[in-house]
């Protein structure tokens, strides 16, 4: 018998074997059934409730080129503590010509064998899965006595031996010195720039604007404790007291932010999404300053920077809501969301076929290779059929390998699991640039805007919906105070 060892070792902080410790022992079960090891194949800091562990999968892999007939395992759970996986992985070596063994283990290979077997993923699965509660309900414990859970504290504070939030001395000031500038009018580029000249540094990086800009949001700094769906307001000792956080959270949502001094083109949410509807350009986005110095936002039509279209620019902010509320009306629909499981389930049916093209080239294989085991069986046997022989079975080898390959990349979702995904779009946090994004990204194909409508086209059905603006009450799309 040739074997490889498998060994696993978790990023749980449990009391299990080290890698070393089940080596060895693999090694001392190898040596005593005089098995001969020709390799090693080692995942670090890789839990075995998935599949997705690259030395697993290199073993895996390698079984095909019939290099090894055994693999050797401390425990059954070192191979997987998922049943399916267990037993998924397990057929594709027997196909190949492998056998799990546990070196600590001792299973029969009768019926008897396969029940104890069975019974010990079982209970790896059910080990896994009550770990994974107790750590939940551990983490919920620590949650509800204010504990910092593993989670970086904020700049100000630092994390106590009792793992309580604590108000560093040192660093407190300046978090004190942030709310006193920027409620005084200083702008929160200002502030960082006024910080790393300084020297001020937050675990060793600059005080850049977007760390300015955390610590201006950050509710620990008012006392508020959260971890989860646990919230608890003067659980930490505060810094600043709530007034001035709530005035600094109120002037920043009038400033929205200096938009020259720090966004970028990506926060144009409907850039290549958003045509001309005179004469089908594209529109992009653009900033003007008026004569008073302020600063506006907007779409403008491109081909009305050379004078050959009439088309008014539009409010940045203005036409990006209204689309936003466009989706959010799409997928508030039951029935939307439902329709939309089906086709992308239907899709991926039809996405994974490369899965049935192999498939169904394995099984020509596989008859050919019956056929002609008839044809030798009754006599017909010279250097032809040898050859033919030989260029089935590796044509069959090659294809059990892309088989086997296509299976694992072409992982199809649930209807469960797409309804799931899809219903969490639902909750995605909109007051946030990102969350708009993902929103456009995932449902909008197309916008084409006229001066008194906009045709959306969804990535569902493909289907346009026309919104007119007599509908709203909204403002004309004219941008006050963008160039003329």
């Amino acid at each position: 018998m040739k074997a490889v060892i498998y060994a696993r070792f978790s990023s749980e902080k449990q009391n299990e074997a080290s890698i070393e410790g089940q080596l060895r022992e693999c090694m001392q079960y190898a040596e005593f059934n005089n098995i001969q090891v020709v390799g090693n194949y080692i995942d670090r800091a890789q839990s075995a409730k998935t599949d997705h562990r690259p030395e697993f999968q290199h073993m895996i892999k390698d079984s095909y080129k019939n290099l090894f007939d055994t693999v050797l395992v401390w425990k059954l759970d070192r191979f997987a503590r998922n049943r399916y996986d267990s037993a998924y992985y397990k057929n594709v070596l027997k196909k190949n010509g492998v056998r799990v063994i546990s070196a600590k283990e001792t299973i029969s290979q009768g019926a008897e064998g396969i029940l104890l077997e069975s019974l010990l993923e079982g209970y790896a699965e059910f080990y896994s899965a009550e770990l994974s509660e107790k750590v939940k309900r551990g983490m919920t414990e620590n949650a509800l006595k204010a504990k910092a859970n593993g989670v970086r504290a904020p700049y100000g504070y630092y994390v106590d031996e009792q793992d309580h939030y604590q108000i560093d001395d040192t660093t407190a000031p300046i978090v004190k010195e942030i709310y006193s500038l920027y409620l005084g009018g200083t702008r929160v580029n200002d502030i960082a720039k006024i910080l790393t000249s300084r020297g001020v540094k937050n675990r060793g990086y600059s005080m850049n604007y977007n760390a300015v800009f955390r610590i201006l949001t950050n509710r620990k700094y008012i006392g508020e404790y959260k971890f989860g769906d646990v919230v608890i307001p003067n659980a930490i000792p505060a810094l600043i007291d709530e007034e001035d956080f709530n005035a600094v959270q109120t002037k920043m949502k009038v400033n929205k932010k200096a938009p020259a001094m720090h966004r970028s083109e990506d926060d144009y949410l409907l850039t290549t999404r958003l045509f001309c509807g005179k004469c089908g350009a594209m529109m992009t986005g653009e900033i003007g300053t008026s004569h008073t110095d302020k600063k506006y936002r907007y779409y403008r039509c491109n081909q009305s920077k050379q004078h050959k279209c009439d088309k008014k620019t539009v409010k940045k902010d203005w036409i990006e809501e209204l689309v936003i509320n466009e989706i959010l009306s799409l997928i508030s629909s039951d029935e939307v969301l439902e329709e939309l499981v089906d086709r992308v389930y239907e899709m991926q049916s039809q996405e994974s076929n490369t899965v049935t093209v192999v498939q169904n080239q394995l099984e020509e294989v596989e008859k050919r290779l019956r056929n002609l085991a008839q044809a030798i069986a009754q006599g017909i046997f010279s250097s032809t059929t040898k050859r033919m022989l030989d260029e089935l079975e590796e044509q069959k080898s090659n294809l059990e390998s892309e088989l086997f390959q296509a299976k694992v990349t072409n992982h199809i979702l649930t209807k469960e699991q797409l309804l799931f995904a899809f219903s969490n779009l639902r909750k995605i946090d909109i007051s946030t640039q990102e969350g708009k994004q993902r929103l456009i990204d995932t449902f909008v194909n197309s916008i084409y805007l006229y001066d008194d409508r906009f045709v959306i086209t969804f990535n569902y059905k493909g289907q346009a919906k026309a919104v007119t603006f007599q509908q709203l009450n909204s403002s004309p799309l004219t941008s006050k105070g963008s160039p003329k």
